[in-house]
């Protein structure tokens, strides 16, 4: 027996397990956002959910949302993690206990970053107390809506909180196994320090940021807890509508809480396509 095949045999049984819940879970919503459910008398596929998601004005605007979040949050995360990486490569004292601090809260999980927030930055929370005890508002209320907001300030800075330090271990990751002779030979060609980094050092590390900048896009588009908690009630984000009209009590909105949850899915999905074919494109260049 080969290794190959050993190795198949082994991963078989956590793959079909894996593989069965996710593509199962998937043909499930399919097929429920056609609107096919003999216990709700549906008559046959249909693509009547996504037509009414497409006419639904809650819908579109929940979907501007969602992606305001998302293309904000991952685009000042991978700002923020790479020029935190090009700091922390450099050599100076107390370099490892910054790099530690840096990476500590991806141990931290995102409820906690957002009830740190809720505490802090609410109308309620800490600083708006403090702002008042200071006299620089006239009361709580006063203070800036930061959650439950309308721009999900709230939101992002949770998501930026978190995964500045992934975005940015991979960053440094890359920087460091490069190492610094691409920017000698550039800086040595008569290049500025400027230079070197923007004709360089960021195009050999920019396949890494984007994929780590896709799995962010995907996982801040699709989450639902922290919406949840420090969302506005309307528009709501995606996976937050999703999950009322999956619960509400009239199971006729069934199929469209199934297609919206579809949309996501598939939204990711784009995303993901559309950095396989950059990064191609750029090796074939």
């Amino acid at each position: 027996m080969s290794d190959r095949l050993k190795i198949a045999l082994l991963l078989a049984p956590a793959l079909l397990l894996v593989g069965g819940l996710f593509f199962g879970g998937l043909a499930v919503g399919v097929v429920r956002s056609l609107g096919v459910s003999p216990a709700l008398g549906g008559a046959g596929p249909t693509l009547a959910a996504y037509r009414t998601l497409l006419a639904d004005p809650e819908f579109l605007r929940s979907l501007a949302l969602s992606l305001h979040i998302s293309v904000i949050s991952t685009a000042l995360a991978a700002i923020i993690g790479v020029a935190a990486a090009l700091l922390l490569r450099r050599t100076f004292v107390g370099r490892g206990v910054a790099t530690v601090l840096f990476q500590l809260n991806l141990t931290v999980p995102h409820l906690v970053g957002a009830i740190g927030i809720l505490y802090l930055l609410s109308q309620s929370g800490l600083v708006a107390r403090a702002a008042h005890g200071a006299g620089l508002i006239g009361g709580p209320a006063d203070f800036p809506p930061l959650t439950h907001d309308r721009w999900a300030i709230g939101i992002i800075l949770v998501y930026v909180w978190k995964e500045v330090p992934f975005i940015g271990i991979v960053a440094l990751a890359q920087m460091q196994a490069l190492g610094e002779d691409w920017e000698s030979v550039a800086r040595g060609l008569g290049a500025s320090r400027w230079q070197a980094l923007r004709h360089v050092l960021l195009p050999l590390i920019l396949p890494g940021v984007l994929a780590a900048s896709v799995i962010v896009f995907a996982f801040t588009f699709g989450a639902y807890e922290i919406p949840a908690l420090l969302g506005q009630s309307y528009p709501a984000a995606l996976p937050v509508l999703a999950w009322r009209r999956f619960t509400d009590p009239d199971l006729a909105a069934r199929p469209e809480a199934m297609a919206t949850a579809l949309v996501i899915a598939l939204l990711s999905a784009a995303m993901i396509w559309a950095y396989v074919r950059l990064v191609r494109r750029g090796v074939r260049a």
